[in-house]
C-alpha cells in the first residue's frame, strides 16, 4: 500500500522539482543580457497581440526566445503591452522590454521652434518632422506659437502639435499681459506681441531688449514711424522673413501695411513668433527717453536721444561698413 502511495507522491514531487527548475531557470534568461549588439527602434502597432509582439521582437534581434517572453508576459500577470515606438538599448534583457512596454515608456521626440521664426519657417519644420503624421494645418498665423521645445510621440498629428504651441502662447501672454506696465502705448495683447516680433528681430542680445522695446514705445507716443528693418525684410519677402541680399532703397519705399518706413503705428500683425522674453520687453520696457538706435559694429547697438546725436552713429555704423569691406577685399 505504501508503495502505491509513494508513487504518486514522488511524481508530484518531480514534477514540481522540475517546475521549479523551470521557474529558476526562465527567471535567469530573462534577467540576463539580450543578442542585441547594437541599439534598435521597434515599432508596435496598435492591436498588435503579445504574440505578434514576441515574434516582432524576435525578428528585430531583440529576443532569440519569442516563446519565453510569451510564456513570462502570461505567468507575471501586469499591465499589457502597449504599442508604441521603443527604443532598445544593445544587450538589453527580455525582462527590461516587458517592463518598458507595459509602461509604455516610448520614444519622445523633440520639436524645436527658435525665437523669431515666421509661420512659413515653422511650417517648413513641421513638414520635415516624418515622426509627426497628418497635414500641417493652414494657416499658421505669426505670433500664434510660443517659441521653446516641444515633445511628442510617433504618430501625434501636425495639428495636434500646432494646437498644444497655439496654447502654450495663448496661457503665456495671458499671465505676462496681467503683469504689464502701467501706462503702456498698447491697446491689446494682439499690439504687444506685433511689437515684441519686432524687437525679437531688432536685436539677439537679452540685455537689450528693454532697451529696444522702449524706443519703439517713444516713438508711438510721440507718433513717429517706428522705421524697424526687420518689418521691410518681412514685407518684402511677403511673409518669409528672409531676404537673400541688403535692404534696397526700393524696398524701404515700398508701400505695405507692414513696412513701417512708409505706414503709421504697428503694422496690423506680427512678423515673427517672438520668444517670451521679448514679450516680457514689451511689457516691461527699460527706463529710457531714447528715439533712435543703430548697430555698434559688435552685434549691439548704440542708442540716441536726438537726430543729430543719431546721426553720429549712423556715419560710424557706415564708416565701420566700410573699413570692414575693404579689410574684406584685403584678404
Amino acid at each position: 500500500m505504501w508503495r502505491r502511495l509513494f508513487a504518486p507522491l514522488a511524481l508530484i514531487a518531480a514534477i514540481g522539482a522540475g517546475a521549479a527548475g523551470f521557474l529558476h531557470w526562465a527567471k535567469q534568461r530573462l534577467g540576463e543580457p539580450g543578442p542585441l549588439a547594437a541599439p534598435v527602434t521597434v515599432i508596435v502597432e496598435k492591436g498588435a497581440g503579445l504574440p505578434e509582439i514576441a515574434a516582432q521582437l524576435e525578428r528585430a534581434g531583440a529576443v532569440d526566445s519569442a516563446w519565453l517572453l510569451i510564456a513570462e508576459s502570461r505567468l507575471a500577470p501586469g499591465p499589457p503591452l502597449r504599442a508604441g515606438e521603443y527604443a532598445l538599448a544593445a544587450g538589453v534583457s527580455m525582462a527590461s522590454i516587458l517592463d518598458e512596454m507595459r509602461r509604455g515608456q516610448v520614444v519622445e521626440h523633440k520639436f524645436t521652434v527658435a525665437e523669431g521664426l515666421t509661420a512659413k519657417q515653422v511650417a517648413e519644420l513641421l513638414g520635415r518632422a516624418e515622426a509627426l503624421s497628418g497635414p500641417v494645418p493652414a494657416p499658421i498665423q505669426d505670433g500664434s506659437i510660443l517659441p521653446q521645445t516641444y515633445f511628442y510621440t510617433l504618430g501625434e498629428t501636425r495639428g495636434a502639435l500646432v494646437g498644444r504651441m497655439e496654447k502654450a502662447m495663448s496661457e503665456a501672454l495671458d499671465a505676462a499681459w496681467q503683469k504689464r506696465a502701467a501706462d503702456l502705448p498698447l491697446a491689446d495683447k494682439a499690439q504687444a506681441v506685433t511689437l515684441a516680433s519686432i524687437v525679437e528681430r531688432e536685436t539677439a542680445l537679452p540685455d537689450e531688449r528693454p532697451h529696444v522695446a522702449a524706443v519703439f514705445e517713444n516713438r508711438l507716443r510721440q507718433h513717429m514711424r517706428l522705421q524697424s528693418d526687420p518689418t521691410v525684410t518681412y514685407a518684402a519677402s511677403r511673409g518669409e522673413g528672409v531676404l537673400d541680399h541688403p535692404i534696397t532703397q526700393k524696398e524701404l519705399a515700398l508701400i505695405d501695411p507692414y513696412n513701417t518706413y512708409t505706414s503709421d503705428g504697428l503694422p496690423p500683425g506680427p512678423i515673427c513668433n517672438p520668444g517670451l522674453a521679448s514679450v516680457e520687453a514689451v511689457l516691461h520696457p527699460a527706463a529710457s527717453d531714447d528715439l533712435y538706435f543703430v548697430a555698434d559694429g559688435t552685434g549691439g547697438h548704440v542708442f540716441a536721444k536726438t537726430r543729430a546725436e543719431h546721426e553720429k552713429n549712423v556715419a560710424k555704423w557706415h564708416q565701420i561698413e566700410r573699413d570692414n569691406a575693404a579689410a574684406g577685399k584685403g584678404g
